[in-house]
């Protein structure tokens, strides 16, 4: 689809303002008072878009004004302005030249739906995880201390993010380094402060006016040679601000703390911005703003519509999902079966209720569930406590969130042999939400650690009873499933044991082939889904590790080429334990590994990244014929299978 093709073209009289900004430039060229117009205009156009393409939406309309704001008083791209993760970003895209463009977010070969430093020189820092922006933020304002370059440095991070100790961190090292930056804190969820109004946006523009600051910064002067008196003053100020703000533990950190301010309210943002671009040191300003605002079912539920599907722009009536239950449901259903089998069960999550498949849990078992907000190093060593006290943990988290915690596995569980079970969801291709959400590494990543059980299901009931044996087997476990539906293969009520490092012959070559095709969790269904064609075995490998060893042995010992098949990186991924066994064995075989390229995946449905990847059913039928070719008649000059 080209621009011009853009659902909105039609209706570009409709935005008059909106279409005459390609550039921040050109936005600072407006009347303040034009603002507010403006920002209607994004409203309207966001809500029309993402009603057709599905997106994130509700915190983008929360951040309207916010957006405006910084673009109008920063000389951006020169100033970097930071966004922690991307959801809180569309506005910022509409207004950096992508506008035409924005019909095509989170679809193949279309716009990402967070921030990349390759799609806009106005995307300072590429985000897919919360809690990075101060840390990289921070890093841009000590380079340009270091380079001797005049910009400011504004990093955007939402009060969930501020969950996640890495902001912390950052906030620490910045107040100590007293770094020329500003964090501004997006206050969505009013779950620092309440005090909000025209008193404390009255107090923020007098708090960051250069009459105060001279006062304040000659009063610590002059003061400084009676300590009795500055400590008095420094408490009187102290006492003052702690009245109608949160600010003491950013001042306190080496922050000068400004807020609370209404997110919506231009006059006070760009006053109190324009006053804070003057100020040199760490400074801090909190703002607070409406998840989905101006679209009245977001702001009834912006839970709801934080990630939405194609939806009816006047009611809010989102398109129906497909009935067919997901991995994520069939873990929701153990867990809370599980957990009325055993009162020892805990259940915790670093923030994805939701995603993860915890709701109902929650709600039957509030005492046991546990979400300890965007800590992902945290809620590994939070279970390892519980664990080491004789509970029963089951943390679910996704796949690339876990990446984050990998410290606290080795050192927290694995090495103390704790019982703790992993429900890794999200695992290999995720589609719209592209590579920073793929669950591209766990085998790698996992496979190395000594004693942790891995196991990857081929279909919904495989996933249940895999849960049920990680969750009985006494030491660490993982069960790893994809995104979305499996096969259709209905869990059984009655929970099964599985053998641990056990695999499982799903189909015997009629004419006793040369080919043996072992396949790892959800590819199977492909795997059978060509193996006519090719007149293969199939194996359901169902565990990564540990691997059974007899049964990789009896196909290499009765078959010339065996293929694996896995959607995760071949390099280091479960091919290569197949491997690694064939070269300790002293085996001889022809191996074919098929899995994710050595590249990073973008965004677009999980069906064409699958395509993309080569690893579609017309494209490993296609691969395997080649291999097979290949075998026949040797090329010297052949490097190897390519998707």
């Amino acid at each position: 689809m080209q621009p011009s093709d853009s659902p909105a073209t039609a209706s570009r009289a409709a935005y008059p303002l909106l279409f005459g900004i390609d550039r921040p430039e050109q936005l600072r060229q407006l009347e303040a008072k034009q603002l507010p117009i403006l920002a209607d205009e994004i409203r309207r156009f966001l809500i029309e878009v993402t009603s057709r393409t599905g997106g994130h939406l509700a915190p983008g309309l929360g951040t309207v004004e916010l957006t405006l704001a910084l673009h109008y008083v920063f000389n951006t791209p020169a100033d970097r302005l930071v966004w922690d993760i991307g959801h809180q970003a569309y506005p910022h895209k509409l207004l950096t030249g992508r506008r035409d463009n924005f019909h095509t977010i989170r679809q193949h070969q279309g716009l990402s739906g967070f921030l990349k430093r390759s799609e806009s020189e106005y995307d300072a820092f590429g985000a897919g995880h919360a809690g990075t922006s101060i840390s990289a933020a921070l890093g841009m304002a000590v380079a340009a201390r270091l380079n001797d370059t005049a910009k400011e440095v504004v990093a955007i991070i939402g009060d969930g993010a501020l969950t996640s100790g890495m902001a912390y961190e950052a906030l620490n090292n910045a107040g100590d380094l007293d770094a020329n930056l500003l964090v501004v804190l997006n206050d969505n969820e009013m779950s620092i402060s309440r005090n909000v109004g025209a008193i404390s946006n009255y107090l923020a523009r007098i708090l960051s006016g250069h009459a105060y600051t001279s006062v304040r910064a000659g009063s610590k002067t002059v003061l400084s040679t009676l300590p009795p008196l500055k400590n008095l003053a420094r408490r009187w100020e102290e006492h003052i601000k702690g009245m109608v703000m949160p600010g003491t533990l950013f001042e306190e950190l080496g922050f000068y703390y400004i807020g609370p301010v209404d997110g919506h309210n231009l006059s006070a943002l760009l006053a109190t911005l324009k006053n804070m671009r003057g100020m040199k040191g760490p400074r801090f300003l909190h703002v607070v703003t409406q998840k989905g605002k101006g679209f009245k079912p977001a702001e009834g539920d912006p839970c709801v519509y934080h990630g939405v599907t194609p939806f009816n722009p006047s009611t809010g009536k989102m398109e129906k999902k497909k009935s067919s239950r997901t991995y994520t449901d069939v873990f929701s259903d153990w867990l809370c079966d599980m957990a009325a089998q055993d009162n020892k069960l805990v259940g915790i999550t670093p923030a994805m209720r939701e995603g993860s498949g915890l709701v109902k849990f929650s709600v039957d078992y509030p005492e046991r569930y546990f979400d300890v907000g965007i800590a992902e190093q945290h809620s590994l060593t939070f279970a390892a406590g519980l664990a080491s006290e004789g509970l029963k943990p089951v943390v679910a988290i996704y796949s690339t969130f876990l990446q984050r915690a990998y410290d606290q596995l080795i050192h927290d569980i694995a090495i103390q042999n704790l019982d703790v079970t992993l429900a890794i969801d999200r695992a290999g291709l995720v589609g719209a939400d592209g590579e920073t959400h793929a669950g591209s590494y766990d085998y790698a990543y996992l496979r190395c650690i000594p004693g942790l059980v891995i196991m990857a299901p081929a279909d919904e009931a495989e996933c249940r009873d895999m849960l049920y044996t990680a969750y009985r087997h006494p030491a660490p476990a993982v069960v790893r499933y994809p995104r979305g539906s499996g096969p259709g293969v209905v869990p059984r009520v009655r929970m099964q044991d599985l053998p641990i490092g056990k695999a499982e012959i799903r189909r015997t070559s009629c004419a006793h082939g040369d080919l043996a095709i072992l396949a790892f969790g959800a590819m199977l269904a492909t795997a059978e889904q060509i193996a006519p064609q090719l007149d293969a075995t199939v194996v359901n490998m169902r565990f990564v590790k540990p691997l059974d060893d007899a049964l990789i042995m009896q196909m290499a010992e009765e078959h010339s080429l065996l293929v694996t098949l896995e959607e995760h990186v071949v390099a280091g991924g479960a091919g290569s334990a197949v491997n690694e066994l064939l070269r300790r064995r002293n085996r001889n075989v022809e191996a074919l590994n098929l899995g994710l390229p050595d590249a990073h995946i973008k965004h677009g449905s999980q069906s064409q990244q699958l395509a993309e990847c080569g690893l579609d059913a017309p494209s490993l039928q296609q691969r395997i014929e080649r291999k097979i070719s290949q075998m026949a008649t040797p090329n010297p000059t052949s490097t190897g299978d390519h998707p």
